[in-house]
């Protein structure tokens, strides 16, 4: 149970797909002339290879139920657009001990009061909460953390102002929560932790091609770590709350018509635990979707950030992430297929006890086919392979190494 998950690729690849002639069909219930709801539910079964994500593997088998409902509202000048959800997963050994449950739901909100690169207000707002089951897809639809039951709240919001064709302006602000289910009588305890961001940014685009971009911002973090401070001597004096600044520039907007792209670079200040430690560093955030044509799109992601440990009460690290994807669509539209990877390097950058002063290389691989019958029925199917390598600190970080395979095929029923 101690895979890492990370971001991924495939929410946005799921959105480029979206695109192709596939999706070109009417659906849902209509709810008079601007909402849509469309039900859902899909049957997967799923062969996983080490459904623990440990060393000494142990295989097995599941199937998921996964029902949910979409909505979409759209009106003049704003939209929303959510989803709920519930899995069961029941697996065919060890039912006492791994049948679990996910649940969650999105919900995003679009307003402007002019059109994209007019003068005028944009406010964006997502948000998003998840109780996340360890034997969830690796890539965990976007999540992080270690593979573990737990909570994950996410929030972020944006309000923007367009001055004229050449200048913006924007506020940025966001909240994640990271909450462990921490039965001390089955595994070790881990640390999650919660994180306020509030910033600023301002752009001027000489050309409909180059935006270049200033952005600065404040976190807050709290880590969960009252228990462990009671009951140790390794890390006592490392208070909860840490901070951290990061000031990035860089450039965005249109390389062509069918590329988008923003890429930003710059330096963060971390003090941990208090200020026990203060670490500083290069960080970047890259993205980029070119759409190569109406059946092929790419996309590419990458970030580097500084955190409280999961794992380590008394350790704070640097992760740096980096993924790439792509989408297809053929036989007009009715099979799509899409194949992704991504890196997650975690280097605790500081820790009190030596023997935790390691790194863990984290690759997944992923290639997935859907198969259209009809508008109400889709076929599936994906594969996966995860590998994890630690170097560094002492032998008994090793036992992290993994690899892990898991197919999965199943139907989806649409309303």
């Amino acid at each position: 149970m101690k895979a890492r998950y990370f971001a991924f690729s495939a929410l946005a690849l799921a959105s480029l797909v979206a695109t192709a002639d596939v999706m070109d069909r009417p659906q849902g219930i209509k709810i008079g002339q601007r909402m849509t709801l469309k039900p859902y539910v899909s049957l997967s079964y799923t062969y996983d290879s080490n459904i623990d994500s440990t060393k000494h593997s142990k295989a097995g088998s599941q199937w998921v139920v996964h029902p949910g409902v979409s909505l979409e509202y759209l009106a003049d000048n704003w939209k929303v657009v959510g989803n709920v959800y519930y899995q069961y997963h029941a697996y065919n050994k060890y039912v006492n001990q791994l049948n679990s449950s996910s649940y969650g739901e999105s919900l995003q909100f679009d307003w402007a009061d002019s059109k994209l690169d007019e003068a005028g207000w944009r406010f964006m707002f997502k948000e998003s909460f998840m109780q996340v089951a360890q034997d969830d897809d690796m890539s965990n639809h976007g999540g992080r953390g270690v593979g573990r039951d737990r909570k994950e709240f996410t929030a972020n919001g944006v309000l923007e102002r367009r001055l004229n064709e050449y200048w913006h302006a924007s506020v940025l602000g966001s909240y994640y929560y990271l909450d462990y289910d921490n039965d001390v009588h089955k595994y070790a305890h881990l640390y999650g932790w919660k994180r306020t961001v509030a910033g600023v940014e301002a752009g001027y685009a000489p050309t409909k091609w180059t935006d270049f971009i200033v952005q600065a911002n404040y976190q807050w973090y709290d880590q969960d770590n009252s228990e462990h401070r009671r009951n140790t001597t390794v890390g006592r004096n490392i208070d909860s709350d840490s901070r951290g600044v990061t000031v990035m520039g860089g450039i965005a907007s249109h390389a062509t018509e069918k590329i988008t792209y923003r890429a930003l670079g710059g330096w963060s200040r971390f003090k941990y635990g208090g200020g026990a430690k203060t670490l500083n560093g290069f960080t970047y955030q890259v993205s980029s979707q070119w759409k190569a044509s109406d059946t092929l799109s790419f996309m590419l992601l990458g970030s580097s950030y500084y955190q409280p440990s999961e794992r380590y009460y008394g350790t704070a690290m640097k992760v740096y992430t980096a993924s790439a994807g792509a989408a297809k669509s053929f036989v007009r539209g009715k099979v799509t297929t899409s194949l992704d990877m991504a890196y997650r390097r975690e280097s605790n950058e500081y820790t009190q006890a030596s023997n935790y002063d390691y790194d863990e290389d984290i690759w997944t691989f992923r290639a997935g086919v859907n198969y259209t019958v009809n508008r109400f029925v889709t076929l599936f199917g994906r594969i996966e392979y995860q590998t994890e390598k630690t170097t560094g600190g002492d032998s008994r970080n090793h036992m992290y190494d993994y690899d892990r395979f898991r197919g999965t095929v199943g139907v989806r029923l649409t309303y």
